[in-house]
């Protein structure tokens, strides 16, 4: 009997599969509620008036709403997962690149979501028990590795009951917390030092969620139309991003903390706090230990579901490290993704047509892509490390796209 591809790792995904707008919506702003972003928010508020804070906000959701809706309108029409199109762009080999940085981000992210879940509630509940805490990232590292595992069946029905939840109870929360609080949202955002500035705002705006949402594809690939995966990915990226900034500056202003559960937990809302810190990291993990299932599978050649256990126990055992050691390498690696996203998207739109043709092999390695990576990340860090000026992101994707062109020209 033939193997059945379930997780559609080898090939399109058929338009039997497809899900509507809704359902896509609910997935993608599922995909945006994670703690981390939060403290992007607490750094926001801490350096930006409430004006300054708003213009980070939607000169930063415009850039990556436009980079993620692009991958998301190439996953919904081509039906391809991030790797197949990296196999098109980077060749079969050279493919290995974005998969392994893919792979090896999003694995330390589910490992950080982990321990970002365990260690505050054994801290206010068991008074920073390492047995509870560890106890807590076994059993988190658990459910959410399974999730994961049933594949994009499992993530729905995970966002259809996180997203409801988190957004009103959060906001609740929120809105609770600057009413009670001394003086108005915007008085309190005054208090900030102001040395941000828009650019550099909006700067960490994109940072915050341009590794996730490089793996775009790898989601909207299930939407039935190619606008479905545009308009659900812009949107939604927007909404779910910006309310977890908001999430972190109100936690910073009212509390002195960077979690809604922060805000929640100082308001009596402990279990209340604890369902929400819960499901707000399960909508992500899932679909980083998804991807890292992905990445790999591409590089070793096994199955998805294979990869995803081994990805989810490896993320399990590491997550408490990984929470204190991981985030430093964050700035490396937030500016080594959108060279990637930019070049999948650039070989599909150029090459479109052998995306659609059986008889097309891909090439073993686009050294023009592969090269194109690496200059990438170079400018890019460079220019976070203040040595160039501007957005590192675009920086890294500019001069990405400039190798990759000239890189197709000699090679073809």
């Amino acid at each position: 009997m033939a193997h059945v591809d379930m997780d559609y790792q080898n090939s399109a995904v058929p338009q039997s599969e497809r899900r509507g707008y809704l359902t896509m919506f609910m997935i993608m702003l599922g995909f945006t509620f994670f703690s981390a972003s939060m403290w992007t928010g607490q750094v926001l508020s801490n350096g930006l008036n409430f004006n300054g804070f708003l213009g980070a906000l939607l000169l930063g959701g415009l850039i990556l709403g436009l980079y993620t809706g692009i991958l998301g309108y190439i996953g919904a029409e081509s039906g391809l997962s991030l790797d197949l199109l990296a196999v098109r762009s980077f060749g079969i080999k050279g493919s290995y690149l974005p998969s392994a940085l893919i792979a090896f981000t999003q694995c330390g992210w589910f490992g950080v979501g982990l321990a970002m879940f365990a260690i505050p509630i054994a801290q206010a509940w068991y008074g920073n028990n390492e047995m509870v805490m560890y106890g807590l990232v076994l059993l988190a590292g658990i459910c959410m590795t399974c999730s994961a595992y049933y594949g994009i069946k499992s993530l729905t029905i995970i966002s259809y009951i996180a997203v409801p939840c988190v957004a009103i109870l959060g906001t609740a929360a929120m809105i609770i917390a600057a009413q009670q609080g001394n003086g108005t949202f915007i008085e309190n955002f005054a208090k900030s030092t102001n040395d941000l500035g828009i650019i550099g705002g909006a700067g960490l705006v994109i940072g915050s969620f341009v590794s996730g949402g490089t793996a775009t594809p790898n989601f909207t690939r299930y939407a039935k139309g190619k606008w479905t995966g545009f308009w659900t990915t812009v949107i939604a990226f927007f909404i779910g991003n910006s309310l977890m900034f908001f999430f972190g500056a109100v936690a910073n202003i009212y509390v002195g903390g960077n979690d809604i559960f922060d805000v929640m937990r100082n308001l009596g809302m402990f279990w209340t706090a604890i369902l929400v810190l819960g499901l707000n990291i399960w909508t992500t993990n899932d679909n980083a230990i998804y991807t890292t299932g992905l990445g790999l599978a591409n590089i070793t050649g096994f199955s998805k579901r294979s990869m995803v256990l081994f990805s989810g126990a490896l993320g399990t055992v590491a997550a408490v490290w990984l929470y204190w050691n991981f985030c430093g390498y964050l700035s490396i690696l937030n500016a080594t993704l959108p060279p990637i996203g930019i070049i999948l998207a650039l070989g599909y739109f150029i090459n479109k047509e052998k995306y659609n043709d059986p008889n097309s092999a891909p090439v073993t390695i686009n050294y023009g892509a592969v090269l194109g990576v690496i200059v990438g990340a170079v400018i890019g860090n460079l220019t976070s490390n203040g040595v160039l000026s501007g957005v590192p992101s675009i920086n890294a994707m500019i001069s990405a796209s400039i190798i990759y062109l000239l890189g197709n020209r000699f090679q073809n």
